[in-house]
């Protein structure tokens, strides 16, 4: 079976859980999506990268789907999601996934 990187589960759980929680109007639903992400995610980073790596990451998680709320009301709600996503795969990546 192929390994999805950690960096697409993050992403992924980010993005999703948004979608999610505006398509279905069930925030529970989608905090449930990024709560699930962000632990796959998080036991792959301790895997590959090792523990304080993986407790780094799994705070830039959180840090930024809590930032996502404030920058929506500059940017856009997309937008930010899309952004913190992307910042949070780009670290998982050069933490984590690249040395595979």
């Amino acid at each position: 079976m192929a390994r999805v990187p950690s960096a697409v589960v993050a992403a992924t759980g980010l993005v999703g859980g948004y979608g999610v929680a505006r398509w279905t109007k069930k925030r529970q639903l989608g905090g449930a999506v990024l709560a699930v992400a962000g632990a796959a995610a998080a036991q792959q980073w301790r895997t590959r990268a090792g523990g304080k790596a993986a407790g780094a990451l799994t705070a830039a998680y959180v840090a930024a789907f809590a930032g996502s709320h404030p920058l929506a009301k500059k940017v856009g709600a997309w937008p930010a999601v899309l952004g913190v996503a992307g910042v949070v795969a780009a670290a998982s990546w050069a933490v984590a996934d690249r040395k595979a």
